[in-house]
């Protein structure tokens, strides 16, 4: 028996969603699409967020904020991005409601002069900001980034996957020339990778997205792309040089050395709480959410075997000093986060949702480790040996000694499981799209794992890339994009018969 009802070999985005409940990350608000996001769930995000900004500071930005709704016109004035969004706006036309006929309607006397959009991205807007604090060469670059909520209609929403509203983190910069840019996008992509890897445990490949999956209006978009448990890829993370084309839709120049006037480079990239959702299906298993100890709220919970007895306060007073103990410890640059669990509920319980949210080491503590001064403690990851818990009874000094290691253990360890598993169903050997067909059969059968494909690819344009586009749709496959790393030599493009100038990675996707 598993803490779930259902699991991930019987019926994957159902065990998602069961996970997502029974850890008490989110749930269904009632305006649609939007999720309510729990403490747990939260509590994830806020670690995500200060190893995130820190790293971001360091690098030389500023934290900034500005209005989620921004008027029609500023998405107006460049085409491409436009046309990219307008499928997903959410628009405000009225400044007021109004009763009419007994019901609250819009009042058709307050309707705006002129829409206003909220945020899908802020491009437009900070791009209108920055044509007025840049003037000339001595105030670039401008590194700029914002923590927000963003608002994209969704048809099919999953919770954390995709919602109507989602919050993240979108960076901005404007450059004197490409190469200043570029090396920008190039440190937005790395800082990803480090946060997703080395705090979430998530192993990533990183690459640039051909064209037909480029960000709208930029020159080149890079990805850092995951390899799911069900062998689907997430998207975890782009990073997008957007060379001129905003610069010259809003306007935003400066005067170099010599005097003259010349167009900014910009940048843009962004992560967000899809990230919890990669984490979940990255990491979790059929008893919940396996959080990785730098991501967890609470890293060592403490449940106190209490049975109503006056020798509780005893036990409670002793759990109580051991996680301040605990607390001065230190793991992954921090001090240690431990909690004791003494709400009014049966001991079993409060173990299992302490195990269904995933938190790195759950102590039980009863009167008899009280007394002989020792602590007994399931390792979450490693919960089982065959159908029994695994737990283990260490002297307390030993245990508040070995904590941090063995955080440091299991956050190594979870990551050596998704880095194994991601490596081993990476396929190549795929010399024509026929081949590509027989791997994946029909788009009918998506949820059965596949894992990637690692492919030749000519970079066609134009009409034969979206040819390329529609068969693989067929499929109900997607090119994630072209790894930075690359062989020496390549073999012709499995699409167009050309020779191939590097290799992609196909998948179907969140």
């Amino acid at each position: 028996m598993h803490a779930l009802k259902v699991t991930r070999a019987e019926d994957f985005p159902e065990w998602y969603q069961t996970v997502v409940r029974e850890a008490d990350l989110a749930e269904l608000s009632p305006t649609r699409g939007c999720m309510i996001i729990k403490p747990w769930g939260m509590g994830i995000w806020e670690r995500f967020v200060a190893e995130m900004d820190g790293r971001i500071r360091a690098t030389g930005h500023e934290n900034y904020y500005f209005p989620m709704m921004i008027p029609l016109s500023f998405f107006a004035k460049e085409a491409e991005h436009v046309e990219g969004f307008a499928k997903e706006m959410a628009v405000v036309t009225h400044h007021r409601l109004k009763s009419i006929d007994g019901a609250l309607k819009p009042d058709p006397d307050a309707e705006l002069a002129e829409p206003l959009i909220l945020r899908p991205t802020s491009e437009t807007i900070i791009g209108d900001a920055f044509s007025r604090w840049i003037k000339s060469y001595r105030d670039l670059p401008l590194k700029l980034n914002q923590w927000a909520n963003v608002v994209r209609w969704e048809l099919r929403p999953r919770l954390f996957l995709r919602t109507t509203e989602f919050l993240w983190q979108e960076g901005h910069t404007a450059h004197a020339d490409e190469a200043d840019a570029m090396e920008e996008t190039m440190l937005a992509l790395e800082i990803y990778r480090t946060v997703v890897e080395d705090v979430m445990a998530i192993p990533v490949v990183c690459g640039e997205k051909p064209e037909n999956e480029r960000f709208p209006g930029a020159d080149r978009t890079y990805s850092i792309e995951a390899m799911m448990q069900d062998g689907k890829a997430l998207q975890a993370g782009t990073s997008h040089y957007l060379g001129t084309h905003f610069a010259e839709a809003q306007n935003i120049r400066y005067q170099d050395k010599d005097g003259g006037m010349s167009l900014c480079h910009t940048t843009s990239w962004g992560t967000s709480t899809r990230l919890i959702g990669g984490m979940i299906m990255t990491h979790g298993d059929d008893d919940g959410l396996r959080t990785p100890p730098a991501m967890a709220p609470r890293q060592v919970v403490i449940v106190p075997m209490l049975r109503n007895k006056p020798e509780d306060a005893e036990l409670k007073a002793y759990c109580a000093a051991l996680a301040a103990e605990l607390n001065k410890a230190w793991a992954f640059g921090s001090p240690l986060r431990a909690h004791v669990d003494v709400k009014d509920a049966r001991p079993a319980d409060k173990r299992w949702d302490w195990v269904r949210r995933g938190a790195p080491l759950i102590c039980e503590i009863g009167p008899r480790d009280a007394a002989n001064g020792q602590v007994t403690f399931i390792k979450r990851n490693a919960l089982r040996e065959g159908e029994k818990i695994k737990s283990q009874p260490l002297a307390r000094a030993d245990f508040i000694a070995q904590a941090p290691g063995l955080l440091e253990t299991t956050q190594a360890e979870l990551f050596a499981e998704a880095k194994a598993r991601t490596e081993s169903n990476i396929r190549d050997g795929f010399a024509t799209f026929a081949d590509l067909e027989r791997y994946y059969g029909t788009g009918d059968n998506e949820n059965e794992f596949k894992g990637w494909a690692r492919v030749h690819w000519s970079r066609p344009t134009g009409a034969a890339l979206e040819e390329v586009g529609t068969r693989l749709k067929g499929l109900k496959l997607t090119i994630r994009n072209a790894p930075l790393k690359q062989p020496a030599s390549f073999g012709p493009c499995i699409f167009t018969g050309a020779p191939a100038v590097e290799e992609i990675l196909i998948a179907r996707a969140y």
